[in-house]
């Protein structure tokens, strides 16, 4: 055995043991080298939420919740863009805008949202109706705002 080697088992002998010193040293050998302990999933989870977060116009936050949500239920989506998982966003956002019938059943969950956060009564803009006046989540208003937040991830990419 080299000299460092006696010196090292020479010290580990007298060192209580501990969890803390057993993942410094782990991690020191190289088992946690060069790799994230989060898996690429959730890496990518994450990246898009705080995209989200950073990129939507939303100063209630209902919007941004359902969206949030809405990446942590499109794991299969996701994982097809792992490498790029700003396009697993573009394609969220314009599945969501492609349609009216899926925009304005997005709209209804972002009114729901709004309502448990705020504990107060939704107001609920049906097709073809005009908003209430103190809805904050129109059918153009949400619209306009993932058409922002879209334009703004293509330009990442």
């Amino acid at each position: 055995m080299s000299d460092n080697k006696e010196i090292e088992k020479e010290i580990r002998k007298q060192q209580k043991f501990s969890m803390a010193g057993a993942i410094a040293q782990a991690g020191g050998g190289g088992m946690l080298k060069g790799a994230s302990p989060i898996p690429r999933l959730d890496q990518a989870k994450n990246q898009l939420i705080d995209i989200i977060k950073k990129q939507c116009p939303d100063p209630s936050g209902a919007l941004k919740s359902i969206l949030g949500r809405r990446i942590k239920n499109s794991t299969p989506l996701i994982e097809r863009h792992l490498d790029t998982p700003q396009s697993a966003l573009i394609e969220i956002l314009q599945n969501i805008l492609e349609s009216d019938g899926v925009l304005y059943e997005f709209v209804r969950q972002v009114d729901m949202r709004w309502g448990e956060m705020y504990q107060e009564r939704p107001h609920f803009q049906q097709p073809g109706q005009t908003p209430h006046q103190d809805d904050e989540y129109t059918h153009e208003s949400v619209k306009a705002d993932l058409t922002t937040l879209l334009e703004r991830v293509q330009q990442t990419l």
